[in-house]
């Protein structure tokens, strides 16, 4: 019965054993869309009686993961966006979603997007300005300190103490980093004294220990820039890939003295560790902007667990319309995550990797056809939540 509903919907209901050994534990990932132009606004917002944190939260309510990535929800230094969305929606059943959602631990932390860097990083002749010319010459793209930020929900305890963040990491420290090239001019698009300094990560890149029932498992979380809004320079798509190869080198062993958190400690992650990689990477591997070969990397990695990629059949559903109107598809339709109109098409952008180690039970993104009662609240962002279950 549950597979035929499941069939229906797209979505396989959280139940606590998946008929595995070993302690069951489903992880998500959510591009919510929850940021504002304005600092502070979002803040206004859930004060308010916001229509989108509802849907958000009800498809939360819905999938009821036991950690999740929330992308794009902006960043406040006293927290308080996170707390109201937690009391005011996740903490209170929302039409279409389910019973009411409580995590007693989180982790969240200031991100580049929006801090201004001091710097011509758009090569304009001025530093700063309004706009988009502001948030060009932040550290990463954002007309605020912490718009488009992140930040981790759990049922399990966070270890804060032993967690790493690489918000600081000099873009050229990454081994093989290139300082981008105008093609019109052949001559490097930096200067070599912002080229110094340019930090890699146009958010963050966080190591999230989680004390499971099953042990401790790394949360490898980011949301690397997209791979457009640049010139023949390609300075945003360059900085995607080496944003998603990041991941590649923290897993790769052997010594890594480069690769140094913003404490000051270096190196990459244990070999015997467990990890599960998860965000809006922003990169499909068939389809889009991008540097494809990426994501391909970072998929098929060693450490990564081989698995059935998790599918919808309303991601097929509108993957397939675009094809109809002449925006075909070399992946495969029902993989996609979001719906990034009739430029792009759908695309798949959001991932949740699982190490090798654990065992897969059920997959999927929630992104039901538009005649099931759930499409009500599947549109509240542009992206889809993408689900794992796992078992040790």
């Amino acid at each position: 019965m549950i597979l035929a509903l499941a069939a229906c919907s797209g979505f396989i209901p959280h139940s606590d054993n998946h008929g595995t050994t070993g302690p069951a534990l489903r992880v998500a990932t959510y591009n919510t869309s929850l940021f504002s132009d304005e600092a502070g606004g979002v803040i206004r917002q859930l004060e308010g009686n916001s229509a989108h944190a509802r849907k958000i939260a009800a498809v939360l309510q819905k999938v009821r993961p036991d950690l999740v990535l929330l992308n794009e929800f902006d960043y406040d230094d006293a927290h308080r966006a996170a707390d109201l969305f937690q009391q005011r929606y996740l903490e209170v059943a929302q039409p279409g979603g389910g019973e009411p959602l409580r995590y007693p631990y989180r982790y969240l932390a200031p991100v580049n997007t929006g801090v201004p860097s001091g710097l011509d990083l758009d090569r304009n002749g001025s530093v700063g300005g309004a706009g988009r010319e502001r948030g060009n010459d932040a550290w990463g793209y954002g007309l605020h300190p912490g718009q488009y930020g992140m930040l981790v929900l759990s049922r399990f305890p966070i270890d804060e103490y032993q967690v790493r963040t690489f918000q600081l990491l000099r873009w050229s420290a990454l081994p093989g980093a290139v300082n981008p090239v105008d093609p019109t001019t052949a001559t490097a698009f930096y200067t070599d004294a912002a080229w110094k300094q340019l930090r890699l990560s146009s958010k963050s890149h966080w190591d999230v220990p989680v004390r499971t029932p099953g042990g401790v498992m790394h949360f490898l979380v980011s949301h690397p820039t997209p791979p457009v809004f640049d010139g023949p320079e390609n300075r945003n798509g360059i900085r995607n890939a080496d944003e998603i190869r990041l991941w590649r080198e923290y897993l790769t062993p052997g010594d890594a003295p480069w690769l140094c958190d913003d404490k000051g400690y270096c190196g990459g992650l244990a070999a015997d560790a467990r990890f599960v990689i998860a965000g809006d990477l922003n990169n499909d591997p068939a389809d889009g902007d991008g540097q494809h070969e990426a994501i391909i990397e970072l998929l098929e990695h060693p450490r990564v667990m081989r698995m059935a990629t998790p599918r919808s059949e309303g991601g097929e559903e509108t993957a397939l319309a675009y094809a109809a109107k002449g925006l075909q598809r070399r992946g495969a339709p029902a993989h996609v995550t979001g719906d990034f109109g009739r430029r792009n098409g759908a695309l798949r952008l959001d991932y949740v990797l699982p190490s090798t180690g654990f065992a897969l039970t059920g997959s999927g993104v929630f992104w039901p056809k538009k005649d099931h009662p759930d499409a009500a609240i599947a549109d509240g962002s542009d992206h889809h939540l993408v689900w794992v279950d796992l078992t040790l």
